[in-house]
């Protein structure tokens, strides 16, 4: 190598860095990459100056077909309400406090319009032609503390106004009631002060009351002043000139506020314009407090015009093949289940059929003795007749009548009789009085009621678990309890052992496809056949009691949908309110109100999870804060999303406590809710993963009988049963892992549970029964 020759490594040694990403590029090192190819574009897809030069006509229109379908919708929904003698908008007046009445805020809100508010009842309806704002308005006047009429009033109101007082607060009542209405959900709120305010204090107590009502509404921005005439016209012209909100769950759903009830022909003729959607003769209506009835027919009732009646027409009538039936429950065939034959052991042991014997009186129960007396004889009138005995006692025996006696024998029947002495007689006819219990019983019964809130505590701490009684064997006391592998995925049977009320209620194949086809063919029957939303009718109701109505109360039927009186097992999604503090357990008696309906309930709670394989949830024994619950009932069929809300019952009727509210889950009579219990036990001597374990069981038959079952830890062992230890229910163990000795052993054993019947709420009556637990 020469020494002018540069030195140079060979090409295999060079390194080479990583090129750039594509994204990092710059536009000549793309152009040298493409090496002059030009990417051909598809005809299908136009070029993007096109759609440039297009994009801002295409927001222009885009813009003007959301203004004219915001603006037709508007006008729909409005033009029901056109004219004075156009539709009125139903107003619900509900004052919450007791210095403010619903009358004083509708003649204020009347001075307004220079109208003539003397005849204004202090409760009842009235309505007000607002011919400045070309509409009409039909106020429903509540009085204070009326929570049932408000809730009922609201259902049927296009908007609620609330009448705030400036110088009292609002009582736990009326709060009571805005979380109550909140629930079930409210119509378009206005909200007004009635009386007059300080100048200097007006700005902080208006903006003190607006803060309290958007707790409660949030989209409230403003409160009425109804002393200064402009607030008291603005009033008037958001209710005569808004667009009522809609109520989800009044989708589709027709219903009639009554301006008269009356009894025609054995009929419930009630009057009123029917609002919502269309009446069809062929399906329930609901009343509340009375039932779910069939519509008759359905007759129109115009107003008197220029002082002239107009004629009424039939405009519907109800078609029996096509009308829905009052049958709420099948009717089970017990012939049909498994029929066993008696052996000749048990009919050898079961006592003589004969009339002439009669079996002996239960101790503790008052003897009775048989007297022959004549067919039809009252046991008052038996009282009096003499036997055989009591006339031998007199004395005053003939035998002038024993023909006649031994001929009227055919027409004589036994007649059990209470041998009551003289002094237990007297006694037993006395009025029942009151006596003071003893301090030992009184003081049992004290810390019985108070267990309760012990036991949701100890229930929250130490979750279904139980202690194994001693003196009844554990394959006894806990017969109708299972083991399950895997609380999701273990397989259960939904139609074993179901009791008989299953076999009276309906269930859907498909809830959800079934749901579309009523809602659907609802709206086509709207078209055809179907009296309008608007038009002023009479509905003539088969069956309804016969009731007086004075018109100080709303009065509202609710058209129901087809199958909506069958009979399911309904789930509802329920939270607890955080307002109430008292324990709630599974089975206490509630009152359900749902949609425009509401029941006596002793619903049951389980675990709201999608996670279920085999549609296994865990039955709740109380109904806990900040946790989404199920409850579940048997109860007639709900369609759409319904909201429910779920009261106590207090002393006072008007004043229940607001327990818990949701909404409508589905029905599915194949929902099983499994009643948790937890046998738990101690190891009294360990060896790495084997351990003896004691007072789970008391004697060797049962820890034989629950060999098959898992046994878990509190610190995730999991473990099986080897062999049973002595006589006093020890038991060798094996676990995954090393066992601690301050571990505690458990055994999860589950028993379904089914809920109860739901009956018709009545106020004042006494609805339900408290009904508890059983471990």
């Amino acid at each position: 190598m020469t020494a002018t020759q540069a030195h140079h490594h060979r090409a295999t040694l060079k390194q080479q860095n990583k090129p750039f990403k594509s994204r990092h590029s710059t536009k000549s090192s793309l152009k040298d990459a493409a090496k002059g190819r030009v990417a051909r574009q598809s005809p299908k897809v136009a070029s993007t100056n096109t759609n440039a030069a297009q994009l801002r006509s295409n927001r222009r229109n885009a813009a003007k077909l959301v203004q004219t379908k915001k603006r037709q919708s508007l006008v729909g929904a409005i033009r029901l309400f056109s004219g004075v003698e156009g539709t009125p908008r139903i107003v619900a007046v509900v004052p919450l406090c007791p210095d403010v009445t619903a009358r004083q805020a509708v003649q204020a809100l009347a001075k307004s319009l220079d109208a003539d508010a003397d005849d204004c009842p202090e409760e009842g309806s009235w309505k007000l032609k607002a011919e400045r704002f070309k509409t009409s308005l039909q106020f429903v006047l509540l009085p204070y503390r009326r929570l049932y009429d408000a809730l009922d009033a609201c259902k049927a109101a296009d908007y609620t106004l609330f009448v705030l007082s400036p110088t009292t607060e609002v009582e736990p009542w009326g709060d009571l009631l805005l979380r109550t209405l909140q629930a079930q959900g409210l119509p378009e709120v206005v909200s007004v002060v009635a009386g007059p305010i300080v100048q200097k204090e007006r700005t902080g107590i208006l903006k003190s009351l607006l803060s309290f009502v958007q707790y409660f509404v949030p989209s409230q921005t403003r409160v009425f002043a109804l002393d200064a005439p402009s607030d008291a016209t603005n009033a008037i012209r958001t209710l005569c000139e808004g667009r009522p909100s809609d109520v989800r769950w009044r989708e589709g759903r027709p219903w009639v506020l009554a301006d008269s009830v009356a009894m025609v022909d054995g009929m419930l003729s009630v009057t009123g314009v029917v609002r919502g959607a269309g009446l069809n003769a062929n399906r329930l209506v609901h009343i509340p407090g009375q039932g779910d009835f069939q519509i008759a027919k359905i007759v129109s009732a115009p107003l008197p015009r220029r002082g002239m009646d107009v004629e009424s027409t039939l405009l519907a009538e109800r078609v029996p093949d096509e009308a829905d039936s009052l049958v709420s429950t099948n009717e089970p065939d017990t012939m049909a289940n498994e029929q066993t034959w008696p052996t000749e052991e048990e009919m050898a042991d079961a006592p003589a059929a004969s009339g002439d014997v009669m079996p002996d009186a239960p101790s503790g129960t008052t003897p009775r003795r048989v007297k022959r007396v004549p067919k039809g004889t009252s046991e008052y009138q038996a009282a009096w007749i003499l036997d055989d005995d009591d006339e031998e006692e007199d004395g005053d025996g003939e035998d002038g009548d024993g023909d006649e006696e031994l001929g009227e024998d055919e027409e004589m029947e036994d007649m059990p009789i209470a041998d009551v002495e003289p002094e237990e007689e007297d006694e037993s006819q006395r009025g029942v009085h009151f006596e003071d219990l003893p301090m030992e019983e009184e003081k049992e019964q004290l810390d019985t009621w108070r267990s309760r809130s012990k036991a949701e505590e100890e229930d929250i701490q130490f979750p279904d678990e139980i202690d194994t009684p001693q003196d009844i064997p554990a394959r006894t006391r806990f017969q109708r309890f299972r083991g399950l592998r895997s609380f999701r995925t273990s397989p259960w049977d939904a139609y074993e052992n179901l009791p008989v009320d299953y076999a009276r209620i309906f269930q859907f194949e498909d809830f959800k496809r079934t749901e579309r086809t009523i809602l659907r063919k609802a709206e086509e029957e709207e078209d055809a056949g179907v009296v309008a939303e608007g038009t002023r009718v009479t509905v003539f109701i088969e069956g309804a009691p016969e009731m007086e109505w004075d018109g100080k109360r709303p009065f509202v039927i609710f058209g129901l949908f087809r199958h909506e009186h069958k009979m399911s097992v309904l789930n509802f999604t329920v939270q607890r309110n955080t307002e109430y503090s008292e324990p709630v357990r599974s089975k206490d008696s509630l009152i359900l109100a749902v949609g425009p309906r509401r029941f006596a309930v002793n619903p049951i709670f389980s675990q709201h999870s999608a996670r279920a394989v085999n549609k296994v949830y865990k039955f709740e024994r109380f109904l806990k804060h900040g946790v989404t619950s199920v409850a579940t009932v048997f109860a007639p069929v709900v369609f759409g999303t319904q909201p429910c809300l779920m009261l106590k019952e207090t002393a006072d009727l008007e004043e229940p406590r607001l327990v818990a509210m949701g909404t409508f889950l589905n029905p599915d009579p194949t929902r099983i809710i499994a009643k948790r219990i937890v046998l738990t036990g101690h190891p009294y001597k360990v060896h790495k993963k084997t351990a003896t374990i004691r007072y789970m069981f008391f004697n060797p038959e049962d820890v034989m009988y629950y060999k098959p079952i898992q046994l878990h830890t509190k610190y995730g062992r999991v473990g099986h049963i080897k062999e049973s230890l002595g006589t006093h229910g020890y038991f060798k163990a094996h676990f995954d892992n090393p066992i601690n000795q301050m571990d505690t052993v458990c055994m999860s054993l589950y028993k379904r549970v089914f809920p109860k019947w739901a009956t018709l709420w009545k106020p004042g009556a006494t609805n339900g029964d408290e009904t508890m637990m059983e471990e």
